[in-house]
């Protein structure tokens, strides 16, 4: 496993030696930093310790530091909606809520963990250049969405997945809930899509961006507030496209506090958008496989309290 390693001079003594660590290494977490001396990767004068060891002061401390932080992915037990299992791949059933890959903020319970507890064999993939950071995730999903969510049990189906959403070859449809009715019954948005200059966490549409194109349909506007409920279609696959595309119309979604109303008309703790459809073409038999996921009881709850 490519490393690099870090020595350091422990100058102060009864200091935790996950405190201590911590201290030096800008940027990591504490969970992370555990996992790195679980691992048996930091050294008390050349003898692996554990966190809780006190320093005295004096010593050397060594931290072998991997290249690969997908290495410290820990499995977890989480519970999770399968759809479609085959040795090759699963279609998952995405609650709003869970984060689907590890990150700052997010290093435990996400879909990822629960996918390498599920599926073992999918750590083959943790030291790959090529597969290491995605870990069979073909596609994501915002963490407030809902839905579907297809999955690679091996670098060979990872790779044929992508190159089918890279060639548009992916049905994708999804369900939300507007802010306000667009000015027709049905529509396409052409608009590209890049990182908000401003605010680097953000997308925006903007000249020279990446092509986004996202069509929709009316499916019902008999709500309070002149919302509407309609159903969208990726031509395209940007980060937040609907979200952003969306509120470049004026009628942002439901619950969303990045792009749509500073202050929420209609407090929700996730967003109303659901990925309903997914269609794409079986890596190994060729069969074009489908799949449906109904839109979630609390959703179509605060439909029924919209009328």
């Amino acid at each position: 496993m490519p490393e690099q390693s870090l020595t350091l001079n422990a100058t102060t003594a009864k200091l935790r030696l996950d405190k201590f660590l911590l201290a030096h290494l800008p940027g990591y977490s504490r969970a992370q930093v555990q996992r790195f001396i679980r691992a048996g990767l930091a050294l008390v004068d050349g003898v692996p310790q554990k966190a809780g060891y006190k320093l005295k002061g004096g010593e050397i401390v060594t931290l072998h530091l991997p290249e690969s932080q997908a290495t410290f992915i820990e499995p977890e037990a989480i519970p999770l909606e399968i759809v479609h299992e085959d040795a090759r791949l699963a279609v998952i059933d995405k609650p709003a809520g869970l984060v689907v890959q590890p990150g700052p903020g997010h290093e435990t319970g996400t879909l990822v963990n629960a996918l390498l507890w599920r599926y073992p064999e999918l750590a083959d993939m943790l030291d790959d250049p090529e597969a290491g950071e995605r870990l069979g995730i073909a596609h994501r999903l915002d963490r407030g969405t809902s839905g579907l969510l297809v999955v690679a049990r091996d670098k060979a189906t990872l790779l044929a997945l992508m190159e089918q959403f890279q060639a548009r070859a992916v049905d994708k449809k999804y369900l939300a809930l507007l802010e306000k009715r667009p000015k027709s019954k049905a529509g396409l948005i052409d608009a590209p899509i890049a990182r908000d200059q401003r605010q680097r966490k953000r997308m925006a549409v903007q000249r020279g961006g990446k092509n986004a194109q996202t069509e929709f349909e009316v499916l019902d506007d008999h709500f309070q507030g002149e919302r509407a409920f309609v159903r969208l279609n990726l031509l395209t696959g940007r980060t937040h496209q609907i979200r952003v595309h969306m509120a470049f119309i004026g009628c942002p979604v439901v619950g969303d506090a990045v792009y749509g109303y500073r202050k929420q008309r209609l407090k929700m703790k996730r967003l109303f958008l659901h990925a309903q459809e997914l269609a794409f073409d079986h890596p190994d038999t060729g069969e074009r496989l489908r799949f449906v996921s109904e839109l979630p009881v609390g959703l179509r709850s605060v439909m029924e309290k919209l009328r």
